[in-house]
């Protein structure tokens, strides 16, 4: 029988560790990298590529830490060994070099090579082996310094925090009323009951502590600790159903960068309502336009128009294309009458029969009916602006408008059914009556007067 290696270990040595799994897919780096994309704006997959970690591992990091990250994004000091480090490591001591000559050839301290080579080495198969990933993962994981969370450290400070966002909704006799849906671990679905709680948030929990216990410190915690303990698996001893609760019952944490960034790729930085022009804001001139679209029944919808200056309104027919109804073709044409080819049309049809100077501009919302703007622009000449997302203030003028509209097509009503002569009729009925914004005169008589006028000049101008 032949003698063991020189340096064989013994297993009793150190507890019994889990496997690192795939070298790399689980490091400290890889998840800084992948949770600063994330920070960007980056949706799961596009942050696992720039981690360089598969779509499937990125989803994972991102459900793990509940949208959160559960690691530190500063860079470690400079005073600690990187991966790139350890690899040289690695390749000088299977070259044979010595302890002082790595230490020379990496510019780090002997005590520190000697000192990694016999804590970090790899062990599982029974000798003393210095591989980089695996002497990575062991300093890593020595490295960690959890500390008990607030929550899970004070009875008292989690009763008032569950109860303040999970707590039942009573009557005055302390009977619990409403619906109690069970937590399926996703957001509530759309047109459905939720779970009906006292639903305070975090910050208002975190503000309401001082004044319900003044002179009790250690009822304090921050907002973000009750998000991270809510949110992030195994801190804080808050259970994941309690998000339930929450305003927006999102199971996942929604980074702040993606809701900024949810705007649509076809809306650039030059399309946006700043780039207006003052005097469109401010009504000077006739010709700019607000629109949108009123959602009925089974996806029908009747696209609105109205002119800023005038509030005389144009209603477009958008009906439903051949094969709506049949089973659904994924990136298929939209056969429910408002994609973006039927919408650019129909703008087209309803502002082309005006004078060029009372079709200046269009001002919409960022759906994605619009992802044509461009192309309605090189045919007609009528630039699109866009709002903000979440902003329909800005386009005040139209959703005024559609309130007014919603008296005739009321929401949850299938509005495919009117024809083109059913809209002009309610458009005809909305434009003649007196507004006090004109000095009680009709859209209809202020736009009829802009239209006489400019063909006047026109036909001043040719003659």
């Amino acid at each position: 029988m032949g003698s063991a290696k020189h340096g064989r270990c013994r297993r009793g040595v150190r507890p019994a560790l889990g496997s690192i799994g795939r070298p790399g897919a689980g490091t400290r780096e890889v998840r800084q990298h992948f949770w600063r994309a994330i920070a960007e704006g980056l949706s799961s997959d596009k942050a696992a590529e720039v981690a360089g970690v598969s779509p499937a591992v990125g989803a994972r990091l991102f459900r793990q830490g509940g949208g959160m990250p559960d690691v530190s994004l500063e860079q470690p000091s400079n005073r600690f060994l990187s991966l790139v480090e350890r690899e040289e490591i690695a390749l000088l001591r299977a070259q044979g070099h010595g302890v002082r000559d790595i230490a020379r050839r990496i510019g780090r301290h002997a005590s520190t090579i000697s000192r990694e080579l016999r804590r970090n080495a790899a062990t599982r198969s029974g000798y003393v082996e210095y591989r980089a990933t695996t002497a990575h993962w062991h300093a890593q994981r020595r490295a960690r310094r959890p500390r008990t969370a607030k929550l899970t450290a004070n009875p008292l400070l989690k009763a008032y925090v569950q109860e303040r966002i999970a707590g039942g909704v009573t009557t005055a006799d302390g009977r619990r009323v409403g619906p109690r849906v069970a937590w399926s671990g996703r957001r509530h679905g759309r047109r459905q009951d939720r779970h009906w709680a006292i639903a305070w948030s975090p910050q208002q929990i975190a503000n309401r502590l001082p004044i319900d216990y003044p002179d009790d410190p250690s009822m304090r915690i921050s907002h973000e600790a009750i998000y991270q303990a809510l949110y992030i698996g195994g801190r804080g001893g808050l259970h994941r159903e309690l998000c339930a609760s929450l305003r927006t019952g999102r199971a996942l944490r929604m980074p702040r960068a993606r809701v900024r960034a949810r705007g649509k790729q076809f809306v650039g930085p030059q399309d946006l309502i700043d780039k207006r022009p003052a005097k469109v804001s401010e009504r000077r001139e006739p010709g700019h336009w607000e629109g949108d679209l009123i959602i009925g029944l089974d996806s029908s919808a009747i696209g609105t128009l109205v002119e800023r200056k005038t509030r005389y309104t144009l209603l477009m027919h958008l009906p439903r294309q051949a094969g709506f109804g049949a089973k659904q073709v994924k990136n298929g044409p939209a056969l429910a009458g408002r994609g973006a080819d039927a919408v650019r049309e129909a703008i087209a049809l309803a502002l082309m029969p005006l004078p060029r100077r009372l079709r200046k501009s269009l001002t919409w919302d960022q759906g994605s009916e619009m992802a044509q703007h461009k192309r309605l622009r090189h045919e007609t000449g009528i630039r699109t602006f866009f709002c903000e997302p979440r902003s329909p203030w800005q386009r005040g003028t139209n959703e005024n408008t559609n309130g007014l509209l919603r008296q005739y097509f009321p929401k949850g009503t299938d509005l495919s059914r009117y024809d083109s002569a059913n809209l002009q009729a309610v458009a005809n009925a909305l434009n003649n009556r007196p507004r006090k914004v004109l000095g009680w005169k009709t859209p209809a008589e202020v736009f009829e007067n802009l239209v006489s006028s400019e063909n006047r000049r026109r036909v001043a101008t040719t003659g």
